[in-house]
């Protein structure tokens, strides 16, 4: 999709800077919101691609005037809506009003590290052959699609070069919307800073993109 959240290469939005000891948080809400993301992803039943979308797939003045948290919390009620798991009063109550749904997983305050500490690893097995080597010329394709994905706009019909095979990993596209891993072979491609910005790009500027296979077209 193309969201407001893709702002690689995108004028207007001035420097960015950075928070000298910038902590982790910057109000208790957003720990709740991170937290409540985490644990109710268990009873609820979504992907991290899935996440990622709900919080991507926003109108873009709603997003553009949002924080980063108040993203994921207004994500988070999104998600929690469509699996029937809250209902709209209980949202405006900020509290339950109706007889528990039942589930079938939950996260436990003794497994919430062991959680964090895994991660939810993306690699597969797969039978397949790489299409792509380190050093292949390939190009990004232009696509356009109206679900997630994680190719940028700003790498999208130019030439890079493959710089690293990483693997066959889940393929975020179809994870995104409940239609399987479907998993492919993901590449690090190193783009030239002429090449994505033309005569006015810095010539010693490269940038690196990692790109799932049906993302590319070799050269």
């Amino acid at each position: 999709m193309n969201g407001a959240h893709d702002m690689g290469g995108v004028h207007g939005f001035g420097p960015v800077e950075a928070e000298p000891n910038e902590p982790v948080f910057h109000a208790d809400w957003e720990k709740r919101a991170f937290a409540l993301t985490l644990a109710v992803g268990m009873p609820g039943g979504w992907n991290i691609d899935m996440s990622r979308f709900a919080r991507e797939n926003r109108d873009p003045a709603e997003y553009l005037s949002m924080s980063y948290y108040q993203i994921w919390f207004v994500a988070l009620e999104i998600m929690l809506k469509e699996r029937a798991l809250v209902a709209e009063d209980e949202i405006a109550a900020g509290h339950a009003l109706h007889e528990r749904k039942p589930v079938t997983r939950v996260l436990s305050p003794d497994d919430v590290l062991k959680v964090l500490h895994r991660g939810g690893p993306t690699e597969r097995e797969t039978n397949t052959r790489a299409a792509f080597k380190v050093g292949d010329r390939v190009r990004a394709k232009t696509i356009h699609p109206l679900t997630h994905t994680r190719l940028p706009r700003y790498v999208r019909g130019h030439a890079g070069v493959i710089e690293r095979v990483i693997g066959c990993h889940v393929f975020p596209d179809s994870n995104a919307h409940g239609a399987g891993e479907n998993s492919q072979w993901l590449y690090t491609v190193r783009f030239g800073g002429c090449e994505l910005w033309g005569a006015d790009g810095d010539p010693t500027l490269t940038v690196s993109v990692d790109a799932w296979e049906p993302y590319l077209e070799k050269l």
